[in-house]
């Protein structure tokens, strides 16, 4: 079984740091997948999300964005629910 979310980071990236820390504040698993020096992943995470920049995030199948829009799913109230779904679905 996968992880109920997926992060593409460099290991440096404040943001990244900053995603990492938000979700492991919750308890959450997470398959952290960086892209430093790998222009293989580089790649995969580009085709996968469309976006360049890191961290790039998904909470199941769904593609939140980077960090600013999981800290905006955190502050609307809306981030539990969507990891509940993410790991029900994950059979965790």
């Amino acid at each position: 079984m996968s992880a109920p979310v997926t992060l593409y980071t460099r290991r440096l990236c404040p943001y990244c740091v900053r995603a990492r820390r938000l979700l492991e504040g919750k308890g959450v698993e997470f398959l952290d997948i960086p892209v430093d020096g790998d222009r293989a992943k580089r790649a995969e995470m580009e085709r996968l999300s469309g976006g360049y920049t890191v961290p790039q995030i998904w909470v199941g199948d769904v593609h939140v964005g980077g960090c600013d829009e999981l800290v905006a799913l955190e502050r609307q109230g809306r981030l539990d629910s969507l990891l509940a779904k993410a790991q029900e679905a994950s059979g965790r």
